[in-house]
């Protein structure tokens, strides 16, 4: 059995006695190991809700990280400062250390990760790559999604800084991970910043197995009408997905717009939902 879990999100399901922030994390089960997919915004957040579902830091055997935001990694600290007498391997893109900046009133706001990267360094094994890894047997992070003839999952003011400079946000960092269930692929996502086609795409270029669901953000806020129909076209002309469990980035409406052409295929996917998939 695999089974994924949302941790934190950006709205908690009912009576969950769950906490919601703007964040994301996702605990991923899998015969092999678990792992904790983003931490979300904060540690307050993060820990309590691990606790409300009955999470136990010590069964997390590696962390993945989506890319640099603060919404995506500003628990990690929080759970690090609770871990003993360990190292845990904590998988991300070579860049996720880079400034990250939102412009709102005029002014860049760093957005990127709030922490430097020699924290906790004694109970973090930071393994940066830009290569597809597999975490697990069946389980893998994305490698950098370099091919992007689609839409990207950009926001309007996003920025990095190089050399004192601000330049739009390139959204190299972006990863997602890949599950495989007796049924097929698990298309996970964090927010999906280099584009859910883009994404889905480069799964087609490196797994022969197709992909038969996907689970997280998908970074649609923002996208407008037109921008929202293509993706529909692409996903019914090119795509066997069965089913849509979407949170965070996605944004209500889009969401919304999807259910009303895929059905029951689309769920939204709040802080304490989850999903079971047979083992491959």
């Amino acid at each position: 059995m695999q089974k994924i879990t949302c941790v934190a999100n950006d709205i908690a399901g009912e009576d969950t006695g769950l906490r919601a922030e703007h964040g994301l994390s996702l605990w991923i089960e899998t015969p092999a190991g678990n792992v904790l997919f983003d931490t979300g915004a904060s540690g307050e957040v993060l820990l309590h809700n691990l606790e409300a579902l009955g999470f136990q830091m010590e069964k997390i055997d590696a962390i993945v990280l989506s890319h640099g935001h603060y919404d995506h990694t500003g628990g990690l600290m929080a759970l690090a400062g609770e871990l003993q007498g360990r190292s845990l391997p904590v998988h991300a893109h070579s860049t996720l250390f880079q400034d990250r900046f939102s412009k709102k009133k005029g002014e860049n706001k760093s957005v990127g990760v709030p922490f430097p990267r020699g924290q906790y360094s004694h109970v973090l094994d930071w393994r940066l790559s830009n290569a597809l890894v597999e975490i697990f047997p069946g389980l893998w992070r994305t490698g950098e999604i370099t091919a992007r003839s689609e839409l990207e999952g950009s926001s309007a003011g996003l920025s990095i800084r190089v050399d004192g400079n601000y330049q739009p946000d390139p959204y190299t960092d972006d990863l997602s991970m890949v599950m495989k269930t007796a049924d097929g692929l698990v298309l996970i996502c964090g927010c999906c910043h280099a584009g859910l086609l883009n994404t889905l795409n480069y799964v087609k270029s490196n797994f022969s197995e197709p992909v038969h669901t996907v689970v997280g953000g998908t970074h649609l806020l923002h996208t407008s009408g037109p921008e929202l129909r293509h993706i529909i076209d692409v996903l019914e002309a090119e795509y066997t997905i069965s089913s849509y469990y979407l949170n965070h980035c996605t944004g209500e409406d889009a969401i919304k717009t999807l259910a009303k052409h895929f059905g029951s295929r689309v769920q939204p996917f709040h802080s304490g939902a989850s999903i079971q998939f047979a083992s491959a």
